[in-house]
């Protein structure tokens, strides 16, 4: 029995609690033995993080298609699990032991501080997958992973010592964004470039040879710099090599201001001769475009900043050498400030020096850590890298091939213009969270990597041995006895890049490196869904790693999904406060109606503009499923054993089979063509429009009208359009969908498991190379063999249904827009006259006079030859439906409201496109306010072109 009242909460957590307990969504299951594998990984959410906007649509989007092809039958294994997010949850257990004022990190020291983060883990790590459940993701959460897990730990050491074997790892001295506060190098993901009211200096460097005066040009070259500071590393002055200002100064030097070091002018087009002097100055060790002009020329990389931020003067051997005699006093009155009390001070020495020409107001960008908000520094130092560039190549023709393709498919420029330019990939950090590096140092700095201590020290006592630095005694002595050699190789300190182990994700989840069976079956996966911010970071790597180690593409099919904005189209953000929580809105209005509200929503290629009351909006859109439900079950309706829709006589009971079938086919086909909005829109107007406004309301005569073969029917059919209804439905609302699913027939099985009602007829292209891909006929997880449907209804069509039940509803339709345009009350019924009507409606007619006139308002329908005068006529399917409205509206009073409504329309668009041709509102004003006036002007203008069509309508009635 149906509940009289749609409750979200009590399904979903009585659902929940189903679908686990059955085990509904586990791969491999015994009757999906011989079917064909579709396999999509999560994309693992941070193990501190809570459920936002992006991640209920990114898990939406993925539900709707492990249900979707569950339900056609493949072996689905959606793979869930979290990423141990090296940064975040490190700072989150220090901040835990801060706000207790328990001792810190280092004073715990690296092992019990792990053991605390592990702790913590399991404690409170779990949060988001609980989330992720509530809003209904049908992952096999029996293999749920963790990028920490012993398995995907031993994938990470494999693949640093593979890729370090064959030269594609290495380390190096380089630039990295550098956090002073969390003292570690971060990833260009991690870095947000903040907006910064500051200053541009422009300053006077000396040229050698001439006697400096701020009053003579001749004697200086002009730089302009935001970061004075780092002037104190310079190493060269570049300007344009078509820059006719300073041709003769190319190869000369300036003296550096304060410091007195002399410093090569360079000619390299990275300096802009229309930006400020033309010249600037090049501080290679930090910043990373000087880095890249300092290579170009063989310049020297003078780091003169500390690991905290703090100049580092005085005992730094690269700054003090190229001094002149008896120039340390700066060094040693500057030595460890603070980068910009520094700043502050270099300024004012220079002033006194006269090297300061002007101090101009600058708004610019500045990179901060996501996490410390700290100034981010360009900082030289010697780190691990893979190299990517190499790696890239087989991942760029992948996507040329057409191996992987990304929707949209405007997303492949932007791989490749990251791929064609990608950089060296730093994949150290200096945390301690996370996959500890498996390298080793010998007393000399030797590097030995290797998957084990073990391994490791016996490759080092063997080098040590041949180099006759311990004899080979010695050497026997360590390998057997660890405190003999206790300090004689020691580990690396730092960890992985949290994105090297997420790299491996589509196969180390399955359990390679070892001969896992599960490797062989669902691997490569078919789809991958995710954000476009993090293609390079995550989508990229994972087709380096995956065609390096595996040999094929991690994944056929890469979509892109756009952003959920706010409902004016602005950025969702804290400072804002217009961050919108999704857990807020599922104990508000469900998860199904969330979820169906980014579905209908999520156009390829645009933003979503998130508005509270759309959600609310799908709310009602599953009270009225309920509602229906509801009523079919008051009325008896259910679908005998062996009932075949196909087979109905009643037109109407075809039409909604016919309607039915078309929907099929158009939702199946958008969520192929992964248009999620598209699917959502097809579902949506047929339960709405088709089956709760039409076919119901005109089945309830039969349905409350005496026994007859024709009221069996109907019943039969009002239920079985139902359930094709929450078939078609459930991917998109599983919660209520499963619920009907249940209650009204008392079944068995479940919905999540049932079959499609479109069914492929044979295996797909995809499908058939997965099998050929595979191990063969012999291979006992994989067999050619489908689950087939008994009943295909989607082939059925009824044109004949269609065209009859399609003029009626088309008919009503005109009827009641013609009434709501010129404001005819409710109570009062018009005469409808069909004029020259065709022997078809002649003989239709009749049958639906009476629905027709209920529905539509009507006094009276009759024929005629032609529509009378003073008509309004209505073209329906072809033929003329004409309105007598003399006598029934105030023609001259309607006119003038029409025309003073028009003319409200006409002035909004004049406002609206005043603004949009105002260059300076464009170019300054917020893109979500631009969009906005955009949105009024095109609302505006679809209203004056309803009002002008009515007004017209009107002149017939004349």
């Amino acid at each position: 029995m149906i509940e009289k009242n749609y409750q979200p909460a009590d399904i979903e957590a009585r659902m929940s609690v189903v679908w686990e307990d059955s085990r509904a969504f586990k791969a491999g299951r015994p009757d999906r033995r011989d079917a064909v594998p579709f396999t999509i990984v999560i994309p693992p959410p941070n193990v501190t993080g809570s459920l936002h906007m992006g991640h209920a649509l990114n898990n939406t989007l993925q539900d709707i298609l492990c249900r979707f092809e569950r339900m056609r039958g493949r072996d689905v294994l959606w793979q869930p699990g979290t990423d141990h997010a090296g940064i975040a949850t490190q700072m989150v257990v220090e901040r835990q032991l801060m706000e207790r004022q328990q001792p810190g990190r280092r004073e715990m020291g690296r092992e019990k501080f792990l053991e605390r983060v592990w702790q913590w883990k399991a404690e409170s790590g779990d949060t988001i997958i609980n989330q992720l459940k509530r809003l209904g993701a049908s992952c096999d959460w029996s293999r749920e992973r963790f990028t920490m897990d012993e398995g995907l730990s031993k994938a990470v050491i494999k693949v640093f010592v593979e890729l370090h074997r064959e030269g594609l790892i290495y380390k190096d001295k380089r630039l990295v964004n550098w956090d002073t506060k969390l003292l570690t190098a971060i990833s260009d993901l991690e870095v947000q470039q903040t907006e910064v009211k500051g200053h541009l200096w422009y300053l006077r460097y000396p040229i050698e040879g001439k006697t400096f005066s701020p009053e003579d040009p001749s004697s200086f070259i002009v730089v302009a710099t935001t970061r004075p500071e780092t002037m104190l590393g310079d190493t060269g002055v570049a300007v344009h090599p078509e820059d006719e200002r300073y041709q003769k100064l190319v190869g000369k030097n300036v003296v550096l201001p304060l410091v007195g070091r002399k410093i090569k002018i360079v000619a390299d087009e990275y300096s802009d001769p229309e930006k400020g002097s033309g010249a600037v100055k090049v501080t290679p060790a930090h910043d990373f475009n000087d880095f890249e002009v300092g290579n170009r020329h063989g310049l020297r990389r003078i780091s003169v900043l500390d690991k905290e931020g703090c100049l580092d003067l005085l005992d730094n051997e690269d700054y003090l050498k190229g001094l002149p005699e008896g120039a340390t006093q700066f060094a040693e009155e500057f030595n460890k400030v603070d980068r910009f009390a520094a700043r502050k001070r270099i300024v004012e020495r220079l002033e006194s020096f006269g090297f300061v020409e002007r101090i101009e107001p600058h708004t610019h960008m500045v990179p901060h850590g996501d996490r410390s908000n700290s100034v981010i520094e360009p900082y030289l130092t010697d780190q691990w890298y893979v190299d990517a560039k190499t790696l890239a190549k087989p991942a760029m023709a992948a996507v040329r091939s057409g191996e992987t393709t990304f929707v949209p498919k405007n997303w492949e420029k932007t791989y490749f213009e990251w791929m064609e330019n990608i950089q060296p990939w730093c994949i150290s950090r200096q945390l301690w969270w996370g996959h500890q590096i498996p390298a080793w140092y010998g007393p000399d700095g030797k590097v030995f990597v290797a998957e084990t201590e073990e391994e490791a020290v016996s490759h080092a006592l063997g080098y040590y041995v041949e180099q006759e630095v311990i004899t080979a005694e010695q050497g026997r002595e360590m390998a057997l006895d660890r405190n003999k050699r206790e300090g004689f190789i020691t580990r690396d300190e730092d960890v992985l890049d949290t994105w090297f182990s997420s790299a491996l994700w589509p196969f180390s989840t399955l359990g390679w490196p070892d001969d896992a069976p599960e490797v062989k079956r669902y691997y490569p996966t078919n789809a991958l869904v995710t954000g476009f911010d993090i293609i390079f970071f995550w989508v990229a790597r994972m087709m380096m790693m995956g065609l390096h180690f595996m040999k094929e593409v991690p994944f056929s099919t890469i979509y892109i999904h756009a952003l959920v904005r706010d409902e004016k189209g602005a950025k969702m953000s804290k400072s804002k406060g217009n961050v919108i929580d999704p857990l807020n809105l599922i104990d508000e209005y469900g998860a199904d109606a969330l979820r169906f509200t980014l579905a209908a929503m999520a156009a390829q290629g645009r933003d979503i503009k998130l508005a509270t009351s759309r959600v609310e909006g799908y709310r009602n859109f599953a009270t009225k499923l309920w509602n229906a439900s509801r009523f079919a079950e008051m009325n008896h309706c259910a679908v005998p054993e062996g009932f075949e829709p196909a087979k109905a006589k009643e037109t109407l009971n075809r039409w909604i089979a016919h309607e039915s079938a078309h929907t099929t086919r158009e939702v199946t086909e958008a969520i192929e063509a992964y248009r999620f909005n598209d699917a959502a829109g097809s579902i949506y107007r047929f339960v709405w429009n088709v089956y709760c406004d039409w076919y119901v309301e005109l089945a309830k005569p039969v349905l409350l009208g005496p026994d007859s073969p024709a009221k069996d029917e109907t019943r039969a059919m009002v239920a079985w359009a139902r359930d094709e209804i929450l078939k078609l439905l459930h991917p998109f609302m599983p919660f209520i969908t499963e619920e009907l699913w249940e209650v009204t027939a008392k079944r068995e099985s479940l919905l999540a498991l049932a079959a499609w009602p479109l069914q492929p007829t044979g295996p797909t292209p995809e499908q058939l190379a997965m099998l050929a891909a595979a191990a063969g006929p012999t291979d006992p997880l994989i067999s050619p063999a489908l689950v087939m449907p008994i009943f295909d209804h989607a082939d059925f069509t009824d044109p004949k249904a269609e065209a009859e039940i399609g003029w009626v509803i088309d008919l009503v339709t005109q009827i009641r827009s013609v009434r709501a345009e010129m404001n005819i009350p409710p109570a009062t019924l018009t005469a409808l006259v069909l004029a020259g009507a065709s022997a078809e409606t002649r003989e239709r007619a009749p049958r639906w006079t009476d629905v027709i006139k209920r529905m539509a308002r009507l006094s009276d329908i009759s024929f005629a030859d032609r529509a009378p005068d003073g008509a309004v006529q209505l073209l329906v399917r072809g033929e003329v439906a004409a309105l007598p409205l003399k006598g029934v509206i105030d023609v001259a009073a309607e006119r003038t409201r029409l025309d003073k409504e028009i003319g409200k329309a006409d002035a909004d668009i004049k406002r609206a496109e005043s603004k949009l041709a105002n260059e300076k509102f464009v170019a300054n004003a917020a893109e979500e306010v631009v969009e906005e006036e955009r949105e009024k002007r095109e609302a505006a203008l679809a209203r004056k072109a309803k009002l002008l069509e009515a007004l017209e309508r009107l002149k017939q009635a004349t």
